[in-house]
Order: C-alpha cells, then structure tokens, then sequence
C-alpha cells in the first residue's frame, strides 16, 4: 500500500481509503457480521483512512463501524466523521448541533476523538450559518481534542473556493469530481495547494455509474450520463475487462490525487479493488474508454440550495 501526506496535517494516508457508507445499507442491505469483517481487511491490507457519516444508513453505518474498530488498536486506522446533515432533507449547521452531534458520533464509534470531522454537504445549508456558527464549532472541537483536524464536504466545486476563501480549513472531501468521466477537481487543485489543505476524493466510480451493476433508482445522473457510462461498461465487458477496475486505477495514480475513497461492504470487492490498485493500468482500454466518455465529460449534475451555490460562484 502507497501513503501520501494529507496537506499540512501531518498524516500518511493510504491512496485508497475506506468509505464506510455501505455499512449503513445505502447501496444493498448489509450483513453485518460482513461490514465488519470487510472493515478488518481493508486495515489488514494497509488501508488507514476509514470514512463515515451519522446521515448513513441514519446512525447504521457509524454504528457498525464502531463494533469493527472496537476490535483493532487505535494508532492502526485515521478516522473521518461528518456532522451537519442527518436526514435526506435534514440539515443543521449550528454550533449547538454539531457539538451534540460529535459526542452522539463518538459514542457510536466507540472512541473518545476522531481525527476528522467534516461538515457534510455544506451546499444544503447557509452560508452565514456555516461561517458563522459551524467553522467556530470545529474549531472549538479541536482545541477540546474531540476532533484532531476539521474541514468540509460537498459536491459543487464553487463552495469550497468559497469556504477557503473565508478561513482556513485542514481539509476538504470532494465526490464525483476525480473519476473517469470527470476530473474537474484538478481545478481547485491550485489554491488547495497554496492553502495547504488536505485533499479527500471520494466516489471513483461516481456513485455506481462506472460499474457493470444495476444502476440504485435514486442516482441524480441524466438520461444520457447514465446511457454514456453504460456503454463504457458494455465495452470494457465485451473486452474481458471490468470498468470499476479501470476507474479506481484511474483514480488513485494521479498524485496530486492525495486519497481516494470506495466504499463497500464485501469483502470480496475490498479485496478485489487493492488487487486492482496495485495493478498497472491497461493505458489502451484507458484511451479507448475516455474516447466513450468524452460526451459527457465533466458534466455533473445540481445538488444543494442553488441560491447558495450561485452566490459561490460570484
């Protein structure tokens, strides 16, 4: 397993990191027994990034979680949690909010800190609220040695050129952004750079689009996105090749990429993408692939309060 440092934290992260929102049953029901045991390979391979969220699977996946890392030593995993979000449509940002909820999350997670708390999808919420109420929040987290470092998490781009903008942030976790169909991340890559902030790209497969498995109904993708990925897919299939393969090892060989985040509760599939990761990319499937991809190439797709987005933008 290859390390690369996260920003200015001081941590060595593995570059593939472990998602653990599939231990909440958002993509399939889980069994348990399962999650936990996939959870112990990933760090048994090397994996030492371990991400979670209260909003997964509403407290599921934080508590399962809990249950695996009760049984391994601390100093082996750096654990990433959320806070702000904990519905489909239930957001809070307020200072009160998120110190109740770090003390909710390390109960279930069965430890006393975790080394990163992230505002999760800060494009759902206010501003002013953020600014105001949930930066001070996580800053008075991590001088209490609830939280070691903080940062926040989002799909549009335009909100984290906002938030860095305002203040400092240890680090930031982008989806959807760094994949084969879309690396419109590198364009932050810059001022993340100069601030010296860790970068956390989650999602290579673009939330299941770059796989050959049955789409989930509730992905926000159009018509033709959906159709494009698909023949990419098809392709890599008729070619005796798997299209998650390529995309994870597309993913995590750009360095400038610090970390990339799968989630999975099965521990065939975590074994299956550190094979895949320490193997060299098929750069002729590569090529061909981002020639079916280049259509809809970079396109995404709107999330969050858009009057909030917009002003981001400004």
């Amino acid at each position: 397993m290859k390390y690369r440092r996260l920003g200015n934290t001081g941590l060595d992260v593995s570059i593939l990191s472990f998602g653990a929102s599939s231990l909440g049953s958002v993509f399939r029901d889980i069994n348990e027994t399962e999650g936990i045991k996939t959870v112990h390979t990933a760090i048994e391979h090397g994996i030492n990034l371990i991400d979670v969220s209260p909003y997964y699977g509403l407290t599921k996946a934080e508590t399962i979680l809990g249950k695996a890392l009760a049984e391994i030593p601390r100093e082996k995993f750096i654990l990433s949690t959320k806070a702000g979000r904990y519905g489909e449509q239930e957001f809070d940002f307020s200072k009160q909010r998120i110190l109740k909820s770090v003390d909710e999350s390390l109960n279930r997670l069965q430890t006393d800190y975790v080394d990163i708390l992230l505002l999760h999808d800060i494009e759902f919420g206010s501003i002013d609220q953020i600014m105001e109420e949930g930066i001070p929040a996580l800053q008075e987290l991590k001088k209490e040695g609830k939280i070691r470092f903080f940062g926040v998490s989002g799909l549009p781009l335009p909100i984290f050129e906002r938030v860095l903008n305002q203040t400092e942030l240890d680090v930031i976790l982008s989806y959807c952004h760094y994949s084969l169909n879309d690396t419109s991340l590198l364009s932050i890559i810059p001022l993340l750079e100069k601030k010296k902030t860790g970068l956390i790209n989650a999602s290579p497969l673009s939330m299941g689009l770059l796989s050959s498995r049955p789409l989930v109904a509730w992905h926000p993708a159009d018509h033709e996105i959906r159709m494009i990925c698909k023949q990419a897919a098809d392709f890599c299939s008729k070619n005796g090749a798997d299209l998650s393969k390529l995309a994870i090892q597309f993913s995590v060989q750009n360095e400038k990429i610090t970390t990339t985040l799968v989630s999975t509760a099965s521990v065939e599939n975590i074994g299956k993408n550190i094979t895949w990761m320490e193997e060299p990319i098929d750069q002729d499937l590569l090529k061909e692939v981002l020639d079916i991809l280049k259509p809809i190439q970079n396109r995404t797709w709107p999330s969050g309060n858009l009057e909030y987005v917009e002003n981001a933008i400004k």
